[in-house]
Protein backbone atom coordinates (compact mmCIF):
# COMPACT_ATOMS: atom_id res chain seq x y z
CA UNK A 1 0.00 0.00 0.00
CA UNK A 2 1.52 3.39 -0.99
CA UNK A 3 1.92 6.20 1.55
CA UNK A 4 -0.59 8.37 -0.36
CA UNK A 5 -2.59 6.13 -2.68
CA UNK A 6 -4.91 8.99 -3.72
CA UNK A 7 -1.98 10.65 -5.51
CA UNK A 8 0.37 7.74 -6.16
CA UNK A 9 -2.36 5.62 -7.77
CA UNK A 10 -4.33 8.45 -9.43
CA UNK A 11 -5.59 7.69 -12.97
CA UNK A 12 -3.32 9.26 -15.59
CA UNK A 13 -6.03 11.56 -16.98
CA UNK A 14 -6.75 13.02 -13.53
CA UNK A 15 -3.06 13.39 -12.81
CA UNK A 16 -2.47 15.28 -16.08
CA UNK A 17 -5.35 17.64 -15.29
CA UNK A 18 -3.89 18.24 -11.82
CA UNK A 19 -0.45 18.92 -13.33
CA UNK A 20 -1.88 21.41 -15.82
CA UNK A 21 -3.66 23.31 -13.07
CA UNK A 22 -0.48 23.48 -10.96
CA UNK A 23 1.69 24.32 -13.98
CA UNK A 24 -0.47 27.32 -14.82
CA UNK A 25 -0.37 28.47 -11.19
CA UNK A 26 3.42 28.10 -11.02
CA UNK A 27 4.07 29.89 -14.31
CA UNK A 28 1.89 32.83 -13.24
CA UNK A 29 3.54 32.87 -9.80
CA UNK A 30 7.06 32.94 -11.27
CA UNK A 31 6.16 35.55 -13.91
CA UNK A 32 4.61 37.91 -11.40
CA UNK A 33 7.16 37.53 -8.61
CA UNK A 34 10.59 36.74 -10.12
CA UNK A 35 12.06 39.44 -12.42
CA UNK A 36 14.40 36.87 -13.98
CA UNK A 37 11.47 34.78 -15.20
CA UNK A 38 9.44 37.78 -16.36
CA UNK A 39 12.38 38.86 -18.51
CA UNK A 40 12.94 35.35 -19.89
CA UNK A 41 9.23 34.93 -20.70
CA UNK A 42 9.04 38.34 -22.35
CA UNK A 43 12.12 37.59 -24.46
CA UNK A 44 10.39 34.45 -25.77
CA UNK A 45 7.12 36.29 -26.30
CA UNK A 46 5.20 33.99 -23.97
CA UNK A 47 2.82 34.89 -21.16
CA UNK A 48 1.26 32.73 -18.43
CA UNK A 49 -2.13 32.71 -20.19
CA UNK A 50 -0.46 31.02 -23.19
CA UNK A 51 -0.25 27.81 -21.14
CA UNK A 52 -3.52 26.01 -21.94
CA UNK A 53 -2.26 22.42 -22.32
CA UNK A 54 0.56 20.42 -20.74
CA UNK A 55 2.32 20.36 -24.11
CA UNK A 56 2.52 24.17 -24.00
CA UNK A 57 5.37 23.78 -21.56
CA UNK A 58 7.58 23.60 -24.66
CA UNK A 59 6.91 27.34 -25.16
CA UNK A 60 8.63 28.20 -21.88
CA UNK A 61 12.32 29.09 -21.46
CA UNK A 62 14.84 26.79 -19.82
CA UNK A 63 16.62 27.38 -16.53
CA UNK A 64 20.25 26.24 -16.18
CA UNK A 65 22.64 26.06 -13.25
CA UNK A 66 24.44 29.27 -14.21
CA UNK A 67 21.14 31.13 -13.90
CA UNK A 68 21.04 30.14 -10.24
CA UNK A 69 24.66 31.18 -9.71
CA UNK A 70 24.14 34.50 -11.51
CA UNK A 71 21.19 35.25 -9.23
CA UNK A 72 22.96 34.20 -6.02
CA UNK A 73 21.85 34.23 -3.29
CA UNK A 74 18.12 35.03 -3.50
CA UNK A 75 17.51 36.62 -6.89
CA UNK A 76 15.17 33.76 -7.88
CA UNK A 77 13.23 33.82 -4.62
CA UNK A 78 9.53 34.50 -5.21
CA UNK A 79 8.61 35.41 -1.63
CA UNK A 80 9.94 37.92 0.92
CA UNK A 81 12.54 36.49 3.30
CA UNK A 82 10.03 36.90 6.11
CA UNK A 83 8.17 33.92 4.57
CA UNK A 84 11.29 31.75 4.24
CA UNK A 85 11.80 29.22 7.04
CA UNK A 86 14.94 27.45 5.80
CA UNK A 87 17.73 27.81 3.24
CA UNK A 88 19.83 24.96 1.87
CA UNK A 89 22.75 25.25 -0.54
CA UNK A 90 25.08 23.12 -2.63
CA UNK A 91 28.77 22.92 -1.82
CA UNK A 92 29.72 25.44 -4.49
CA UNK A 93 32.87 23.52 -5.46
CA UNK A 94 32.63 24.66 -9.11
CA UNK A 95 31.46 28.23 -8.47
CA UNK A 96 29.04 30.07 -6.25
CA UNK A 97 26.78 27.72 -4.29
CA UNK A 98 23.24 26.98 -5.43
CA UNK A 99 20.82 28.24 -2.81
CA UNK A 100 17.40 26.76 -2.08
CA UNK A 101 14.99 28.73 0.11
CA UNK A 102 11.83 27.04 1.47
CA UNK A 103 8.53 28.34 2.81
CA UNK A 104 6.68 26.38 5.48
CA UNK A 105 4.46 25.02 2.71
CA UNK A 106 7.54 23.95 0.73
CA UNK A 107 8.82 22.08 3.78
CA UNK A 108 5.49 20.28 4.13
CA UNK A 109 5.63 19.24 0.47
CA UNK A 110 9.22 18.02 0.89
CA UNK A 111 8.28 15.96 3.93
CA UNK A 112 5.39 14.39 1.99
CA UNK A 113 7.64 13.43 -0.94
CA UNK A 114 10.29 11.96 1.37
CA UNK A 115 7.67 10.00 3.32
CA UNK A 116 6.50 8.40 0.06
CA UNK A 117 10.12 7.56 -0.77
CA UNK A 118 10.89 5.91 2.56
CA UNK A 119 7.51 4.18 2.85
CA UNK A 120 8.02 2.68 -0.60
CA UNK A 121 11.34 1.28 0.64
CA UNK A 122 9.46 -0.58 3.36
CA UNK A 123 10.29 1.74 6.27
CA UNK A 124 7.53 1.87 8.88
CA UNK A 125 6.80 3.31 12.34
CA UNK A 126 8.93 1.40 14.83
CA UNK A 127 11.92 1.17 12.51
CA UNK A 128 15.19 2.55 13.86
CA UNK A 129 16.60 4.62 11.00
CA UNK A 130 20.27 5.65 10.92
CA UNK A 131 20.46 8.88 8.92
CA UNK A 132 24.09 9.08 7.79
CA UNK A 133 23.60 11.75 5.15
CA UNK A 134 25.42 14.98 5.91
CA UNK A 135 23.45 17.47 7.98
CA UNK A 136 23.80 21.20 7.31
CA UNK A 137 23.44 23.15 4.08
CA UNK A 138 23.42 19.96 1.97
CA UNK A 139 19.81 18.85 1.41
CA UNK A 140 20.47 15.16 2.15
CA UNK A 141 20.48 14.84 5.93
CA UNK A 142 17.64 17.22 6.75
CA UNK A 143 15.64 16.13 3.71
CA UNK A 144 15.61 12.53 4.92
CA UNK A 145 14.91 13.82 8.42
CA UNK A 146 11.65 15.36 7.14
CA UNK A 147 10.45 12.02 5.76
CA UNK A 148 11.56 9.96 8.75
CA UNK A 149 9.72 12.35 11.07
CA UNK A 150 6.60 12.28 8.89
CA UNK A 151 6.39 8.47 9.07
CA UNK A 152 7.08 8.41 12.80
CA UNK A 153 10.21 6.25 12.95
CA UNK A 154 12.97 6.33 15.53
CA UNK A 155 15.68 8.46 13.93
CA UNK A 156 19.37 8.16 14.72
CA UNK A 157 20.78 11.41 13.21
CA UNK A 158 24.43 10.39 12.96
CA UNK A 159 25.19 12.58 9.91
CA UNK A 160 28.18 11.48 7.82
CA UNK A 161 31.69 10.78 9.10
CA UNK A 162 33.06 9.13 12.26
CA UNK A 163 32.58 5.79 10.54
CA UNK A 164 33.73 3.64 13.45
CA UNK A 165 31.02 5.22 15.59
CA UNK A 166 28.48 4.65 12.80
CA UNK A 167 29.14 0.92 13.00
CA UNK A 168 29.12 0.84 16.81
CA UNK A 169 25.78 2.63 17.00
CA UNK A 170 24.33 0.49 14.22
CA UNK A 171 25.16 -2.58 16.25
CA UNK A 172 24.26 -1.25 19.72
CA UNK A 173 21.01 0.48 18.74
CA UNK A 174 19.84 -2.42 16.55
CA UNK A 175 19.35 -0.18 13.53
CA UNK A 176 16.95 -1.57 10.91
CA UNK A 177 17.31 1.02 8.11
CA UNK A 178 20.24 3.07 6.82
CA UNK A 179 20.15 6.29 4.77
CA UNK A 180 23.36 7.59 3.14
CA UNK A 181 25.16 7.77 -0.19
CA UNK A 182 25.88 4.38 -1.80
CA UNK A 183 29.63 4.95 -1.67
CA UNK A 184 29.44 5.70 2.06
CA UNK A 185 27.43 2.53 2.62
CA UNK A 186 30.41 0.58 1.27
CA UNK A 187 32.73 2.59 3.53
CA UNK A 188 30.59 1.64 6.55
CA UNK A 189 30.65 -2.02 5.53
CA UNK A 190 34.46 -1.96 5.19
CA UNK A 191 34.81 -0.38 8.64
CA UNK A 192 32.54 -3.04 10.13
CA UNK A 193 34.65 -5.77 8.52
CA UNK A 194 37.82 -4.26 10.03
CA UNK A 195 36.09 -4.32 13.45
CA UNK A 196 35.22 -7.98 13.00
CA UNK A 197 31.50 -7.23 12.67
CA UNK A 198 29.45 -8.86 9.91
CA UNK A 199 26.73 -6.35 9.07
CA UNK A 200 24.74 -9.17 7.51
CA UNK A 201 24.16 -10.55 11.01
CA UNK A 202 22.74 -7.26 12.36
CA UNK A 203 19.02 -6.31 12.31
CA UNK A 204 19.69 -3.91 9.39
CA UNK A 205 17.39 -4.90 6.51
CA UNK A 206 17.09 -1.93 4.12
CA UNK A 207 19.09 1.06 2.90
CA UNK A 208 17.88 4.12 1.02
CA UNK A 209 20.73 5.55 -1.02
CA UNK A 210 21.12 8.53 -3.35
CA UNK A 211 22.90 11.87 -3.97
CA UNK A 212 25.28 10.30 -6.51
CA UNK A 213 24.96 8.08 -9.59
CA UNK A 214 25.24 4.35 -8.92
CA UNK A 215 24.83 1.41 -11.23
CA UNK A 216 22.72 -1.75 -10.84
CA UNK A 217 26.03 -3.53 -10.30
CA UNK A 218 26.81 -1.28 -7.34
CA UNK A 219 23.32 -1.97 -5.93
CA UNK A 220 24.01 -5.71 -6.12
CA UNK A 221 27.42 -5.27 -4.48
CA UNK A 222 25.90 -3.35 -1.55
CA UNK A 223 23.07 -5.85 -1.13
CA UNK A 224 25.44 -8.82 -1.06
CA UNK A 225 27.98 -7.22 1.27
CA UNK A 226 25.44 -5.82 3.72
CA UNK A 227 22.64 -8.37 3.43
CA UNK A 228 20.01 -5.70 2.83
CA UNK A 229 17.60 -4.42 0.20
CA UNK A 230 19.18 -1.35 -1.43
CA UNK A 231 16.59 1.24 -2.50
CA UNK A 232 17.07 4.59 -4.23
CA UNK A 233 16.18 8.22 -3.63
CA UNK A 234 16.71 10.72 -6.46
CA UNK A 235 16.65 14.49 -6.23
CA UNK A 236 18.72 17.62 -6.65
CA UNK A 237 19.26 20.82 -4.69
CA UNK A 238 18.07 23.01 -7.54
CA UNK A 239 14.48 21.79 -7.43
CA UNK A 240 14.17 21.01 -3.74
CA UNK A 241 16.46 18.14 -2.69
CA UNK A 242 15.85 14.37 -2.42
CA UNK A 243 12.36 12.96 -2.85
CA UNK A 244 11.86 13.79 -6.52
CA UNK A 245 11.64 10.10 -7.46
CA UNK A 246 12.00 6.77 -5.69
CA UNK A 247 12.22 2.99 -5.93
CA UNK A 248 9.35 0.61 -5.28
CA UNK A 249 9.45 -3.15 -4.58
CA UNK A 250 9.62 -3.90 -8.30
CA UNK A 251 12.83 -1.85 -8.69
CA UNK A 252 12.01 -1.33 -12.35
CA UNK A 253 12.57 2.41 -12.51
CA UNK A 254 12.01 5.30 -10.12
CA UNK A 255 8.51 6.73 -9.64
CA UNK A 256 8.47 10.52 -10.02
CA UNK A 257 6.29 12.50 -7.60
CA UNK A 258 4.33 13.95 -10.50
CA UNK A 259 2.04 16.12 -8.41
CA UNK A 260 5.17 18.09 -7.45
CA UNK A 261 7.46 17.70 -10.47
CA UNK A 262 6.63 17.76 -14.18
CA UNK A 263 9.29 15.77 -16.04
CA UNK A 264 10.40 16.00 -19.67
CA UNK A 265 13.14 14.12 -21.51
CA UNK A 266 14.65 16.07 -24.40
CA UNK A 267 17.26 15.50 -27.06
CA UNK A 268 20.36 17.04 -25.38
CA UNK A 269 21.54 18.54 -28.69
CA UNK A 270 18.31 19.96 -30.15
CA UNK A 271 16.38 20.30 -26.84
CA UNK A 272 13.33 18.97 -28.64
CA UNK A 273 10.99 16.45 -26.93
CA UNK A 274 11.63 12.78 -27.61
CA UNK A 275 9.15 9.89 -27.27
CA UNK A 276 8.63 8.01 -24.02
CA UNK A 277 11.13 5.18 -23.72
CA UNK A 278 14.01 6.98 -25.47
CA UNK A 279 17.06 8.29 -23.64
CA UNK A 280 17.71 11.99 -23.33
CA UNK A 281 18.28 14.85 -20.90
CA UNK A 282 15.94 15.08 -17.93
CA UNK A 283 14.21 18.45 -17.42
CA UNK A 284 12.02 19.32 -14.42
CA UNK A 285 9.46 21.99 -13.64
CA UNK A 286 8.38 22.32 -10.01
CA UNK A 287 4.59 22.44 -9.61
CA UNK A 288 3.98 23.37 -5.98
CA UNK A 289 7.17 25.10 -4.84
CA UNK A 290 6.61 28.67 -3.72
CA UNK A 291 9.88 30.10 -2.41
CA UNK A 292 11.91 29.27 -5.53
CA UNK A 293 9.86 27.85 -8.41
CA UNK A 294 11.91 26.20 -11.13
CA UNK A 295 10.78 26.40 -14.76
CA UNK A 296 12.18 23.73 -17.11
CA UNK A 297 15.39 23.15 -15.16
CA UNK A 298 17.96 21.26 -17.23
CA UNK A 299 19.40 18.62 -14.88
CA UNK A 300 22.06 17.36 -17.34
CA UNK A 301 21.10 13.83 -16.17
CA UNK A 302 20.59 11.20 -18.86
CA UNK A 303 17.62 8.84 -18.50
CA UNK A 304 14.35 7.77 -20.12
CA UNK A 305 10.71 8.01 -19.03
CA UNK A 306 8.00 5.37 -19.34
CA UNK A 307 4.46 4.95 -18.12
CA UNK A 308 4.02 1.18 -18.30
CA UNK A 309 1.84 -0.29 -15.57
CA UNK A 310 3.91 -1.06 -12.48
CA UNK A 311 3.30 -4.16 -10.38
CA UNK A 312 3.31 -1.99 -7.22
CA UNK A 313 0.06 -0.33 -8.33
CA UNK A 314 1.46 3.19 -8.60
CA UNK A 315 0.51 5.14 -11.71
CA UNK A 316 3.28 7.74 -11.34
CA UNK A 317 5.53 7.93 -14.38
CA UNK A 318 8.89 6.18 -14.00
CA UNK A 319 12.44 7.12 -14.92
CA UNK A 320 15.43 4.84 -15.34
CA UNK A 321 18.35 5.07 -12.96
CA UNK A 322 20.57 7.90 -14.18
CA UNK A 323 23.03 6.47 -16.71
CA UNK A 324 25.27 9.56 -16.77
CA UNK A 325 25.40 13.32 -16.93
CA UNK A 326 26.05 15.32 -20.05
CA UNK A 327 28.62 17.41 -18.17
CA UNK A 328 30.39 14.26 -16.80
CA UNK A 329 30.67 12.67 -20.23
CA UNK A 330 34.23 11.97 -21.38
CA UNK A 331 35.28 11.73 -25.03
CA UNK A 332 37.99 9.09 -25.30
CA UNK A 333 39.30 8.19 -28.76
CA UNK A 334 36.20 9.80 -30.24
CA UNK A 335 33.84 7.67 -28.12
CA UNK A 336 31.40 9.17 -25.60
CA UNK A 337 31.97 7.49 -22.24
CA UNK A 338 30.15 7.98 -18.92
CA UNK A 339 31.80 7.06 -15.58
CA UNK A 340 28.83 4.79 -14.82
CA UNK A 341 29.75 2.65 -17.84
CA UNK A 342 33.26 2.12 -16.49
CA UNK A 343 31.88 1.34 -13.02
CA UNK A 344 29.53 -1.27 -14.44
CA UNK A 345 32.40 -3.01 -16.24
CA UNK A 346 34.70 -2.94 -13.20
CA UNK A 347 32.00 -4.64 -11.16
CA UNK A 348 32.17 -7.55 -13.63
CA UNK A 349 35.73 -8.26 -12.43
CA UNK A 350 35.85 -10.40 -9.27
CA UNK A 351 39.50 -9.56 -8.51
CA UNK A 352 38.85 -5.89 -7.69
CA UNK A 353 37.00 -3.83 -5.10
CA UNK A 354 34.26 -1.32 -6.07
CA UNK A 355 36.64 1.57 -5.35
CA UNK A 356 38.04 3.44 -8.34
CA UNK A 357 39.11 6.80 -9.76
CA UNK A 358 39.14 7.82 -13.42
CA UNK A 359 42.13 10.01 -14.29
CA UNK A 360 41.88 12.07 -17.49
CA UNK A 361 45.07 13.43 -19.06
CA UNK A 362 46.16 14.74 -22.44
CA UNK A 363 48.11 12.34 -24.66
CA UNK A 364 49.17 14.41 -27.63
CA UNK A 365 46.02 16.16 -28.83
CA UNK A 366 43.66 13.52 -27.45
CA UNK A 367 42.26 12.79 -24.01
CA UNK A 368 43.49 9.57 -22.41
CA UNK A 369 41.85 7.70 -19.56
CA UNK A 370 43.63 5.87 -16.75
CA UNK A 371 41.49 3.71 -14.49
CA UNK A 372 42.85 3.31 -10.98
CA UNK A 373 41.05 0.52 -9.15
CA UNK A 374 41.75 -1.26 -5.89
CA UNK A 375 42.74 -4.91 -6.04
CA UNK A 376 41.30 -7.32 -3.51
CA UNK A 377 43.83 -8.09 -0.80
CA UNK A 378 44.31 -11.71 -1.84
CA UNK A 379 45.02 -10.59 -5.43
CA UNK A 380 47.37 -7.74 -4.49
CA UNK A 381 49.42 -9.97 -2.18
CA UNK A 382 50.24 -12.43 -4.99
CA UNK A 383 52.46 -9.80 -6.60
CA UNK A 384 53.18 -7.86 -9.81
CA UNK A 385 52.57 -10.70 -12.27
CA UNK A 386 49.03 -11.20 -10.97
CA UNK A 387 48.43 -7.42 -11.00
CA UNK A 388 49.51 -7.22 -14.65
CA UNK A 389 47.22 -10.15 -15.51
CA UNK A 390 44.19 -8.46 -13.93
CA UNK A 391 45.04 -5.07 -15.45
CA UNK A 392 45.08 -6.62 -18.92
CA UNK A 393 41.83 -8.45 -18.18
CA UNK A 394 40.13 -5.16 -17.33
CA UNK A 395 41.67 -3.32 -20.30
CA UNK A 396 40.45 -6.03 -22.67
CA UNK A 397 36.98 -6.00 -21.09
CA UNK A 398 36.64 -2.24 -21.50
CA UNK A 399 38.04 -2.37 -25.04
CA UNK A 400 35.65 -5.16 -25.98
CA UNK A 401 32.57 -3.48 -24.51
CA UNK A 402 33.21 0.23 -25.17
CA UNK A 403 35.73 0.13 -28.00
CA UNK A 404 38.28 2.37 -26.25
CA UNK A 405 41.84 1.78 -25.10
CA UNK A 406 42.49 2.77 -21.50
CA UNK A 407 45.33 2.31 -19.06
CA UNK A 408 44.42 0.30 -15.95
CA UNK A 409 46.43 0.52 -12.74
CA UNK A 410 45.64 -1.82 -9.85
CA UNK A 411 46.41 -0.16 -6.54
CA UNK A 412 46.75 -1.43 -2.99
CA UNK A 413 43.54 -2.06 -1.03
CA UNK A 414 42.32 0.99 0.96
CA UNK A 415 44.56 3.36 -1.05
CA UNK A 416 41.72 5.26 -2.73
CA UNK A 417 40.20 7.85 -0.43
CA UNK A 418 36.87 6.77 1.03
CA UNK A 419 33.78 8.92 0.72
CA UNK A 420 31.69 10.20 3.60
CA UNK A 421 29.33 11.88 1.15
CA UNK A 422 29.42 12.05 -2.62
CA UNK A 423 32.28 10.03 -4.08
CA UNK A 424 34.74 11.85 -6.34
CA UNK A 425 35.20 9.52 -9.29
CA UNK A 426 36.90 11.76 -11.89
CA UNK A 427 40.32 13.36 -11.52
CA UNK A 428 40.87 15.78 -14.39
CA UNK A 429 44.59 16.41 -14.87
CA UNK A 430 44.27 18.07 -18.28
CA UNK A 431 45.98 21.48 -18.62
CA UNK A 432 43.61 24.33 -17.84
CA UNK A 433 43.12 26.58 -20.86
Amino acid sequence: MPWNDKIECMPESELRNFQLEKLRETVAWAYERVPFYKQKFDEKGVRPDNIRHIEDIAKLPFTVKNDLRDNYPFGLCAVPMSEVVRVHASSGTTGKPITGPYTRGDMDCWGECMARNLWSAGIRPGDIVQNAYGYGLFTGGLGFHEGISRIGCVELPTSSGLTLRQVTLMQDFKVTALCCTPSYALTIEEQADEMGIDIRNLPLRVGVFGAEPWTPGMRKEIEERMGIKAMEAYGLTEIGGPGVSFDCDAQEGLHINEDHYLAEVLDPDTLEPIPLGEKGELVFTSLQRRAMPMIRYRTKDITRLYRDKCSCGRTLIRMDKISGRTDDMLIISGVNVFPSQIESLLLDIPEVEPQYVLVVRKKGHLDHLTVRVEAKREVYDIGPDKEAEVEKKIQDHIKGMLGIAVTVRLVEPKLIQRSEGKAKRILDERPKS
